[in-house]
């Protein structure tokens, strides 16, 4: 009897024919999901019967509680190597294997890109009105060159961002907890002699930092009050970074010129949720290792891991 395997999140229905799955077809039958399940029920109920699940990153959680709801789990696959949302502690109790692939080779450095310049020129809003037949040149573009980009974080994305940045002529300064003016100089780029500083002087700002303890909430009201009111804030990293209730409030203010968004507190998005009807939000559904590369990546790692685990020596464990 072959085992079975569910492959969650495969909203594009791509993930059986972007990756060779024939090594493992033979032995473990594979079903994707192309909805999102709402809630810890609905999810243990549709894995119930599985013996192995494929992942994206964190975008399902994977608590002590679900896994005690999975009796047949044997295999948990996740994309990249660190989850958060992962009950490691369980999983080793329960005797579930955690395997993951590796990492990105597009992180979302270009998605940072195009959700700023679709803000600095206000794409969506001249493209929409072409589309409609309404008014020709209704907004005014912020320019790049020359203007201050701040990175808050100077990690492998932060510094990627960075040199698209000094690319376009842009000043570019970076802050972080550990930011060093060595790193900042090896990169190019100013260190900031704070966060407040940054935000306040700076033209343009994006997030590139993990989500820690450290980095929960760091932009809050008080921080989202320096920005400019001809500012842009970019999020692409984790939404707790940037607290979801001050952005909408600033965003419904007028505060900031706008934001562009591409994490979420809820993911998918509730219909009704205020960040889809947010003024000066450009937002995205997440997109930013959304990629034919790094999909055939991912998906491809997945099927080494499965054949690994079948063949008694599990490949890149987790936890």
């Amino acid at each position: 009897m072959r085992l079975r395997c569910a492959v969650l999140d495969d909203y594009q229905r791509v993930a059986t024919g972007i990756a060779d799955w024939s090594p493992v077809t033979d032995r473990v039958e594979v079903t994707s999901f192309d909805g999102h399940f709402v809630d810890e029920d609905a999810l243990a109920a549709a894995l119930a019967e599985f013996d192995i699940v494929v992942t994206l990153r964190e975008r399902v959680p994977f608590p002590a509680s679900l896994l005690a709801r999975l009796p047949r789990l044997k295999l948990l696959v996740a994309s990249g190597m660190r989850n958060s949302v992962i009950d490691y502690a369980a999983a080793r109790a329960q005797g579930v294997t955690v395997c993951g692939t590796p990492s990105s080779s597009t992180p979302p450095v270009e998605l940072t890109w195009a959700l700023l310049l679709g803000l600095a020129r206000g794409i969506v809003t001249e493209h929409e009105a072409v589309r409609s037949g309404g008014p020709w040149q209704s907004t005014v573009g912020a320019d790049l060159h020359g203007r201050r980009l701040g990175l808050l974080g100077l990690g492998k994305i932060g510094a990627r961002v960075a040199q698209v940045g000094l690319a376009f002529g842009m000043r570019v300064g970076a802050w972080s907890q550990n930011l060093t003016k060595e790193r900042a100089e090896e990169v190019g780029v100013e260190l900031a002699p704070s966060k407040e500083e940054l935000l306040a002087g700076s033209d343009f700002v994006s997030v590139h930092l993990a989500l820690g303890d450290r980095t929960r909430g760091l932009v809050g009201a008080e921080e989202l009050a320096l920005l400019k009111p001809t500012a842009f804030l970019v999020n692409t990293s984790r939404s707790a970074i940037v607290d979801q209730e001050a952005l909408l409030a600033a965003l419904h203010a007028g505060r900031i010129a706008g934001a562009g968004i591409d994490v979420f507190d809820v993911e998918p998005l509730p219909a009704d949720h205020p960040m889809r009807s947010a003024p000066r939000l450009l937002a995205t559904p997440h997109l930013g290792y959304v990629s034919r590369s790094n999909y055939a990546t991912y998906y491809g790692a997945a099927v080494e891991d499965i054949e690994a685990y079948l063949a008694g020596s599990p490949v890149r464990l987790l936890g």
